[in-house]
């Protein structure tokens, strides 16, 4: 006998043995029946919640494997910069931050996220004489669509100690003005020291952010994500951990732990610690990046890190963008797995930007799963097409030539550097079309069932759950999403128009817009 039923349905299941049904059931939690008609009555009692689903189409619910989840629950409290708040110039900038100003005291510190350069009408970053005009007497952090990148105004400059003498940071980038060499206040892979200075919303402010945030993802049909932050501590993981037992926090989480999580893990029992976080638990996040040109950190490090965490029986994410960065990760894995053979760690790359084919054949041959996000091409395309220099351009985002090369793929959003909506990804991998009209590699797209892998059974495997999830199957969670039209069957334009009616995790449901 079930708790809950979803009824008169089109089920696509994601699973291969049984790929449509008519009826899924729940009972504790789980999916307890996958029917091929509409005769439920077998599987009622009288507190059973029936709910006809008017051959709207349930799916496995979401999974986003890449997004971070505290700066989501943060720009949700923050100055919101995005174009499509319609911030479109330097001076539209300046008078949010000067609205702010004037409600907060002097040296309270003013934070906002999402401004892109590329859609302002300057042309340019803003720097730090933009925002001494509209807050002279704050310290205000404005942080760059990509996340990466943090500008300050001067009073913040002062409170971090940075003046005009001060040297780069390593791994870190300070931009200066090509005439004076004073520093713009724009400072590139400081995110960590930026953060240090910067202090955080209150508990009651964070705990309402986080119950914003988790609702506005349920919304979207996402039961499940893996949090992707190189900050997060054994103290992150604590606070997911609190976050879920308060019922803040509905969606169950995969919490990557940065590189100083790690050496806490190592230097502790991690056994013992483990028991508590276990299901909690996902890989290692490693930035790679080259801002100064080189790659940090370098090669031989790099390998060495992998190494120590392929022995561990860990999992690496590696933040990597482009081809040599790439390339650098397929080394480091190899090395390990020579080292340390007959594992299944799924060593991930986080992104992979620019891969030619040879290179996704090496990645599949390692094993290596491929963490990228479907909607940059969506949001960014106009942007790509303009910026991105042509022998880059024409490996930009491959998915199509990464699903063909066999290498295992999962979608994300990096969310909050884009909405973490997973049917405009679907839409985005299946099109290619950017947000403006533009194509983008119409080579690369992919066919929708492949796209909704993507973010069910793909993202499942490269968490180490797909016995568990991403797909309609006995015994596996009750996690379904509920939506307006089949991703399968409508014109693809239409995809991107769909609607989530329902979300249900667990068997319970998170969000109703159908009754």
């Amino acid at each position: 006998m079930a708790d809950l039923i979803l009824f008169n349905a089109n089920v696509i299941t994601m699973d291969p043995s049984h790929p449509t049904a008519r009826i899924v059931a729940a009972k504790d939690g789980r999916i307890s029946a996958v029917v091929d008609d509409n005769n439920f009555e077998a599987l009622k009692k009288p507190e059973t919640e029936v709910i006809d689903c008017g051959g709207r189409s349930v799916l496995p619910g979401f999974i986003d494997a890449h997004l971070h989840f505290h700066g989501y629950a943060r720009s949700l409290i923050a100055l919101n910069l995005e174009p499509r708040n319609n911030v479109r110039s330097i001076a539209d900038i300046e008078h949010l931050v000067e609205e702010s100003a004037r409600t907060k005291p002097p040296g309270s510190w003013i934070t906002g996220r999402g401004y892109n350069e590329f859609y302002l009408a300057e042309g340019r970053h803003p720097t730090r004489w933009d925002l001494d005009r509209a807050a002279p007497l704050n310290p205000v952090k404005i942080t760059h669509r990509s996340g990466q990148a943090h500008l300050v105004n001067s009073v913040a400059l002062r409170l971090m100690g940075i003046t005009d003498e001060t040297g780069d940071p390593p791994g870190g980038l300070i931009d200066r003005d090509p005439q004076t060499g004073r520093p713009t206040g724009l400072l590139f892979g400081m995110g960590d020291t930026v953060s240090s200075f910067v202090p955080g919303p209150t508990t009651e402010e964070l705990h309402h952010a986080v119950g914003l945030a988790s609702k506005s993802l349920a919304a979207l049909g996402i039961t499940s994500f893996h949090d992707a932050s190189s900050r997060n501590t054994l103290r992150e993981l604590e606070l997911f951990r609190d976050w879920c037992d308060a019922g803040l926090l509905l969606q169950k989480v995969k919490v990557m732990l940065g590189v100083e999580g790690f050496e806490q893990l190592m230097k502790n029992d991690a056994d013992t610690l483990m028991e508590g976080y276990r299901q909690m638990l996902g890989g290692i996040k490693i930035i790679l990046h080259e801002i100064t040109g080189d790659l940090d950190p370098a090669p031989a490090q790099l390998a060495r890190l992998i190494l120590r965490i392929h022995e561990y029986g860990f999992q690496s994410a590696v933040h990597a963008f482009e081809e040599r960065a790439i390339r650098a990760v397929c080394m480091a894995v190899e090395k390990a797995q020579k080292r340390s053979p007959g594992q299944d760690s799924r060593h991930r790359v986080e992104h992979c930007s620019i891969c030619p084919p040879a290179l996704a054949k090496r990645l599949a041959s390692l094993g290596i799963v491929v963490v990228t996000q479907p909607p940059f091409t969506y949001y960014n395309g106009e942007r790509y097409l303009k910026t991105v220099a042509a022998d880059e351009l024409k490996h930009l985002y491959p998915i199509g030539t990464l699903v063909k090369n066999g290498v295992m793929v999962a979608g994300s959003s990096d969310c909050p550097v884009v909405p973490a909506n997973p049917l405009v990804g679907v839409y985005s991998a299946v099109s290619r079309t950017a947000e403006s009209g533009d194509h983008v590699l119409l080579h690369e797209r992919i066919e929708p069932y492949e796209a909704l892998q993507l973010y069910t059974t793909n993202a499942a495997a490269a968490a180490f759950e797909e016995r568990s999830v991403g797909s309609i199957s006995m015994g596996k969670r009750a996690d379904f999403v509920v939506l307006s039209n089949d991703p399968t069957k409508v014109p693809v334009d239409a995809i991107r128009e769909i609607t989530v009616s329902m979300t249900i995790i667990d068997g319970k449901i998170v969000y109703d817009n159908l009754r």
